[in-house]
C-alpha cells in the first residue's frame, strides 16, 4: 500500500512560481518530497508519485522522444486521463521540446461518433503527429488519428529505447502546450500557450489569488484538459513545490462527496470547483461515514468555470457547517483558456459578495442600477432598506484583476465603460495567449483594435471589481428585453419534476423577421397530460421570471449537448434545434399548438 506524498518539503525553501519555464520548476519541485497522489472513486490511494519521481520518469520518456527522431516542436495529442501517465508525458514533452496538446476524455462529449469527430477536429488543427491514450480509449484515437505518425498507449512509448537521446527542453521565449477552450459558443480552439504566459499567470494565482504558504495542500476532482484542472490544480501547484491529491472526475460524478471527505482525511487547504460540484456535495447530504468529515483546514474554496450561483453556495454552507466548513473560505474568481486560467479574484478570507441590481432596469436598459447600494451585501442576499418593493437581482463579483493585469468593460464601439453599464469585458496582461494556433482569423476576430482581447463575455465594474453577467452571444433580446439565459433556466429548474442541467434557454428568428425565445427542457415523464401540465407550468413561470413568452420544447434525456467541461452549450443545442435534429415529444400537441417555425439567417 503506497504512502502518500508529504504536505512539507523538509530541506527546501518554499518559492512560489519564481522560475520561467515548467522544466526550470519541476526540477526544483524534484528536490523535495512533496508530489501527487491519485486514488479510487473509494478514496483510496492508489498511486503516490514525488515530483523528484516525476521528474525522473519524464526526463527518461523525453530521451526516447529524442532516440525515436521526434522533431523539436512536434505536437503531441494527450488523452488527458486523471494519471501518473497524463503527468509524465506531458512534463516528458517540456524536456524533449515538443508540445503536448490535452485532449478530452468521453465524458460530456456524447455518443462514440461525436467523440471521434471532436478528437479528428482537435487533431487536425494542433497538427498532430504523435497520440496517446490509455488503453481503454486507444480505439477512439486510432480511429480520429489516422495518417499520424505514431499513436499508441502510454507502455508503448515507455518501451521505447533511451540510450542517446538527447534533452531538448523550452526556454523562457517558446511554447509550452496547447490548450484547447472548451467550446461553449463555438467549436474549441487551440490557445497557444507559451512559458511567458503559464509562468505568469501561476504566479498571479500563487502570490497574489491564494497566498500560498508552507503546508498548503491542493485537492482536485477537475479535469486535466480543462484550464481549471490544468493550470489551477496541476502547474501552479508543482511551480510552487504543493502536493495534490487526485480524483479523477468520473469518481467525482459518481461519490462527490469523496472529494469532501479526501480534503478531510489529507489535510486539504485549497480546492475549486464549478458551483455545481458544491451543489452535487448538497444535495448528497452528511450521511453515513460523510459525518466524521473535517474541512476546517480547508481556507480557499474556489469558485470557478462558471456562473457563481450565490444560493447554491448558501446551500453547501448549511449543510457542511458541522464540518466546520466557514463560508469565508468561499473564493470566486473568473478566467479563461485564452488568459491561460486566472484574470481576477476575490479577496481571500472574505467569503461571497453579491451586487443587488435592479432586475427590471436591466431588463428594460441593458444596464444595472444597484438597489439600495447593496454592493457588500453577503451571501444571503438581504440588503439594506426596503430593497424588497422592487424585483432585484443578485450577482456574485468576483474580484479585482492580478498584479500586471487589466480588464476593462466597453461599449459596441470599444469605448471604455463606468461601473455599473454591461458591456463586453476586456483584458491585457502577460497571461494572455499569443493566438489561437495556426488559426490567425480567429484570433484577429477575439483582438480589439488596440491589441486587448476580447473575452466574448459580459459584465461590468464595480470599484474596480468585476461582476460577470454571461456569454455574449448567449444573451437574449426579445421585444428591447435584455433576458440572462440563466436565469430563465435556473427558475425552469426549481420545478418540481426537473432536474439541474435540464433547461437550456436562447431565441431564434423566424422568418416572419420577429425573434422567439425557445425553453428546451429533458422531460421523464411518460404520462401525456403529466408533460402538458409541465409545458404550462414551465411557460407560466419564465413569464414571471422575465415577463416574457416562450416556445417550451420537451424532448428525452440526454438530448442537450454539454462542453468537455461539462458547461451547457447553449449554441449547440440551438443548432440542432434549427436543423430538427430535436423534436418535441408530444409532435401531435407541438403541431396543433405550437406550429413548427421556418427560420431566417440566425443572430450572431
Amino acid at each position: 500500500m503506497p504512502s502518500a506524498t508529504a504536505s512539507n518539503n523538509s530541506n527546501l525553501s518554499f518559492r512560489i512560481a519564481e522560475f520561467e519555464t515548467l522544466v526550470e520548476g519541476l526540477d526544483y519541485a524534484a528536490k523535495g518530497e512533496t508530489g501527487c497522489n491519485f486514488f479510487s472513486p473509494r478514496g483510496e490511494l492508489q498511486t503516490a508519485l514525488t515530483y523528484r519521481e516525476m521528474r525522473d520518469r519524464a526526463i527518461a520518456l523525453a530521451q526516447r522522444f529524442a532516440r525515436a527522431g521526434i522533431a523539436r516542436g512536434t505536437r503531441v495529442a494527450l488523452v488527458a486521463e486523471t494519471s501518473p501517465d497524463f503527468l509524465i508525458f506531458f512534463y516528458g514533452c517540456q524536456y524533449a521540446g515538443l508540445i503536448p496538446v490535452p485532449l478530452p476524455l468521453t465524458i460530456h462529449l456524447g455518443g462514440h461518433d461525436a467523440y471521434v469527430e471532436r478528437l479528428r477536429s482537435m487533431l487536425a488543427k494542433a497538427g498532430a503527429e504523435i497520440a496517446v491514450a490509455p488503453a481503454d480509449l486507444l480505439h477512439y484515437l486510432k480511429e480520429a488519428a489516422r495518417g499520424l505518425k505514431m499513436v499508441g498507449t502510454p507502455d508503448d512509448f515507455y518501451a521505447l529505447p533511451a540510450e542517446g537521446g538527447e534533452l531538448r527542453p523550452f526556454a523562457k521565449t517558446e511554447a509550452c502546450y496547447i490548450q484547447y477552450s472548451s467550446g461553449s459558443t463555438s467549436l474549441p480552439r487551440g490557445v497557444f500557450v507559451s512559458q511567458r504566459s503559464i509562468t505568469s499567470n501561476a504566479r498571479g494565482i500563487g502570490q497574489h489569488g491564494l497566498h500560498l504558504r508552507p503546508g498548503d495542500r491542493a485537492t482536485s476532482w477537475l479535469p486535466l484538459y480543462h484550464d481549471m484542472g490544468l493550470v489551477g490544480f496541476c502547474l501552479t501547484p508543482m511551480l510552487s513545490q504543493v502536493t495534490i491529491d487526485y480524483l479523477a472526475t468520473k469518481s467525482f460524478a459518481l461519490r462527490p462527496l469523496t472529494w469532501l471527505k479526501l480534503i478531510s482525511q489529507y489535510g486539504g487547504t485549497i480546492s475549486f470547483s464549478p458551483t455545481f460540484g458544491y451543489e452535487l456535495c448538497a444535495t448528497r447530504g452528511l450521511n453515513g461515514s460523510a459525518k466524521t468529515i473535517d474541512l476546517r483546514r480547508w481556507r480557499a474554496a474556489g469558485i470557478g468555470g462558471e456562473m457563481v450561483r450565490a444560493e447554491i453556495l448558501e446551500r453547501f454552507t448549511e449543510t457542511f457547517a458541522v464540518t466546520g466548513f466557514s463560508p469565508k473560505a468561499f473564493l470566486p474568481s473568473y478566467g479563461l483558456a485564452e488568459s491561460t486560467l486566472a484574470v481576477t479574484f476575490a479577496p481571500l478570507g472574505k467569503g461571497i459578495e453579491v451586487d443587488r441590481i435592479d432586475q427590471e432596469h436591466y431588463t428594460h436598459t441593458g444596464n444595472v442600477s444597484p438597489v439600495n447600494g447593496s454592493v457588500n451585501a453577503r451571501a444571503n442576499g438581504k440588503a439594506n432598506g426596503h430593497a424588497k418593493a422592487r424585483a432585484a437581482r443578485s450577482f456574485v463579483i468576483c474580484g479585482a484583476p492580478m498584479p500586471g493585469h487589466e480588464v476593462e468593460v466597453r461599449s459596441e464601439t470599444n469605448a471604455p465603460l463606468g461601473d455599473h453599464n454591461v458591456g463586453r469585458i476586456v483584458v491585457r496582461g502577460p497571461s494572455v495567449m499569443d493566438g489561437y494556433y495556426n488559426d490567425p482569423a480567429a484570433t484577429a476576430a477575439v483582438t480589439t483594435p488596440d491589441g486587448w482581447l476580447d473575452t466574448g463575455d459580459l459584465g461590468y465594474m464595480v470599484d474596480g471589481r468585476l461582476v460577470v453577467t454571461g456569454r455574449r452571444k448567449d444573451l437574449v433580446i426579445l421585444n428591447g428585453l435584455n433576458i440572462w439565459p440563466q436565469d430563465v433556466e435556473w427558475a425552469v429548474e426549481a420545478l418540481d419534476d426537473v432536474r439541474g442541467s435540464d433547461v437550456a434557454c436562447f431565441s431564434v428568428i423566424e422568418t416572419d423577421g420577429h425573434e422567439r425565445m425557445i425553453v428546451v427542457l429533458q422531460c421523464r415523464l411518460h404520462d401525456a397530460t403529466a408533460r402538458e401540465d409541465l409545458r404550462k407550468r414551465v411557460a407560466a413561470t419564465v413569464r414571471r421570471a422575465c415577463g416574457a413568452d416562450c416556445r417550451v420544447v420537451l424532448v428525452p434525456p440526454k438530448t442537450l449537448k454539454f462542453t468537455s467541461s461539462g458547461k451547457l452549450s447553449r449554441s449547440a443545442v440551438k443548432q440542432d434545434y434549427i436543423t430538427g435534429e430535436i423534436c418535441d415529444l408530444n409532435l401531435a400537441y407541438a403541431e396543433r399548438d405550437n406550429p413548427a417555425p421556418a427560420y431566417s439567417e440566425q443572430r450572431s
